[in-house]
C-alpha cells in the first residue's frame, strides 16, 4: 500500500507528458506538410513549453534557485 501512493502521484505527470508530446508531434507533422523550416514547431505553444521544461533545471542551477 505504501508504494501505491507514489505511483498514483506519477500518473497525472505521465498523462500530461503524453498529451504535450502528442500535441507537439501534431505541430511537427503540420509543419512538414506545409514545408516550413525545421524550427517552426519549436515556435508554437507546445514547443515553447517543452523548451522551458528542458531549460528550467539548467537555469535554476545557474542562478542558484
Amino acid at each position: 500500500m505504501d508504494s501505491l501512493l507514489p505511483l498514483l502521484k506519477m500518473v497525472p505527470v505521465v498523462v500530461a507528458a503524453i498529451l504535450l508530446g502528442n500535441w507537439f508531434l501534431k505541430e511537427v507533422k503540420q509543419a512538414k506538410l506545409a514545408k516550413k523550416p525545421w524550427y517552426t514547431p519549436y515556435l508554437t505553444f507546445p514547443g515553447i513549453i517543452i523548451i522551458i521544461i528542458i531549460l528550467l533545471p539548467v537555469l535554476l542551477r545557474v542562478f542558484g534557485g
